[in-house]
């Protein structure tokens, strides 16, 4: 095995696992709103374009990385569209329940 098709195998295997972190937190605990669902929705079209080239080459450690990219931006964007749905389409957190002054860390209520 050369070289680069090594170095790409080792980059592909760790480019992964660093993203595993991310998209197994957010299948276990549904919880995606830090992540911008416009934001998602352009990665997700950009793989489907990108795929026409990468898949066009000959099989090797870049159909690993971006059979991978693939999958956990599609999971990740399942995930947002559901909470964007589930959110009624509002884009602000809900407010806290109670009194506000008590659960604001900057109010003094002394």
């Amino acid at each position: 095995m050369d070289v680069p098709v090594l170095a790409g195998m080792v980059a592909a295997v760790v480019f992964a696992t660093a993203n595993l972190p991310m998209v197994w937190k957010a299948l276990r605990t549904h919880d995606v709103g830090s992540y911008s669902l416009g934001s998602i929705a352009m990665i997700n079209g950009a793989n489907a374009v990108y795929s026409v080239y990468v898949f066009s080459l000959p099989v090797g450690p870049i159909w690993l990385l971006h059979s991978f990219y693939v999958l956990a931006s599609a999971v990740m964007l399942v995930l947002c569209v559901r909470a964007f749905r589930g959110r009624g389409r509002s884009s602000a957190p809900a407010a806290p329940r109670g009194d506000a002054r008590s659960r604001h860390p900057l109010v003094d209520v002394s």
